[in-house]
């Protein structure tokens, strides 16, 4: 998504005017054009400094809570960086069992690397970051193409990274054993239909479904605020033993921000909704994985729930790893859009039941 879309310019940090702010701002986005190229992209691979600001306390208004419907709080993070280029994070995985290497992306068709550094259980802060430019086939930035840099989802199989663009509705995939972030990216095959979403609520999650779970070799795709003709909204399944598309029932307005598969054979879904009143509503739904099929409605269960009374943001990141101590572990990043008026914020949850 763009800094300049009305609907990304309205989250403030604290409740109290901010409607207002928000208000504001969307005025402001819906006069000034979009612009077709990013203002925020790195044109080559550039060590940056990011500083991390502890969040002692989920819920400001009860700073002993800890426990959040299914989660409990681990620990949080604000990131900053002098960087002009950091920011606008809308995909987040790990890239191993700890926890700790990661590779991000922001919406400016850039990757970012490096490590998560723990105190004991809680995130302390982020070492050794590198942001690089995602490349074409030609070894090119993406974003020389003109709308190619809206990148909002990603998804690993192996070294294999499939990153997918919303402002175009297309998939690429990088091989990142030929050199990392310096890969270059190709388009793959995907649905019609996919690039008939609409441009600014299309491709918003990735999730690759490995071997030894229902669907394994299956790329699921689902849009932010694609809806079918019963208003749910609409996804997709890419290669594996049955393509096809499908639906997830929408609910109380929310639309899909990202997920993540657990190795229970749950998807959890990351959704957020906007209210003048209320501001911004966060809430995760769990679905079986072997509840989605072609022409399948699947819908699930209600996990977490926050709103602008927590520490919460522009959420549009979820991954989750397993601890030597055999705790689920959930890391949730939020996208600034680049905006004096919002956070970047990394979380971590347990999930514990």
């Amino acid at each position: 998504m763009s800094t300049h879309r009305s609907r990304r310019s309205f989250i403030g940090h604290a409740a109290a005017g901010f409607s207002t702010l928000a208000s504001s701002r969307l005025v402001q986005a819906q006069a000034v054009p979009k612009p077709a190229q990013p203002e925020h992209a790195v044109d080559a691979p550039v060590s940056i400094e990011v500083n991390a600001r502890p969040i002692p306390s989920f819920e400001p208004r009860d700073r002993a809570r800890v426990r959040f419907g299914s989660l409990q709080y681990r620990s949080g993070l604000v990131l900053t960086s002098p960087h002009r280029g950091f920011g606008g994070l809308s995909g987040f995985r790990f890239l191993d069992d700890k926890g700790e290497r990661f590779l991000a992306l922001s919406d400016q068709g850039t990757w970012f690397t490096g490590a998560v550094r723990y105190d004991g259980s809680k995130m302390a802060g982020l070492d050794g970051v590198e942001a690089a430019p995602m490349l074409n086939a030609e070894g090119r930035p993406i974003t020389e193409k003109r709308l190619w840099y809206d990148t909002e989802s990603l998804a690993r199989d192996g070294s294999l990274v499939y990153v997918g663009l919303e402002r175009v509705n297309q998939i690429m995939r990088f091989d990142f054993a030929k050199g990392g972030t310096r890969a270059r990216g190709e388009v793959i095959a995907s649905p019609a239909a996919i690039r008939k979403l609409p441009v600014n609520k299309g491709l918003e999650a990735l999730v690759f479904v490995p071997k030894g779970q229902p669907l394994a070799g299956t790329l699921i795709a689902f849009s932010e605020r694609g809806l079918d003709a019963d208003g749910n909204l609409v996804a997709f399944l890419i290669g594996g033993p049955s393509p096809g598309q499908f639906a997830v029932r929408r609910t109380d307005k929310f639309d899909i921000s990202d997920a993540v598969l657990l190795a229970s054979g749950e998807v959890l879904i990351l959704e957020r909704k906007f209210s003048w009143f209320t501001g911004i509503d966060i809430r995760i739904r769990a679905i079986p994985l072997k509840s989605i099929a072609p022409g399948a409605l699947v819908d699930g269960g209600e996990l977490f729930r926050a709103d602008l009374g927590h520490e919460v943001d522009n959420m549009e990141g979820i991954d989750a790893h397993v601890t030597a101590d055999g705790e689920t572990v959930l890391t949730m990043v939020s996208d600034d859009n680049f905006s004096m008026l919002q956070r970047t914020l990394l979380l971590q949850f347990t999930l514990v039941e």
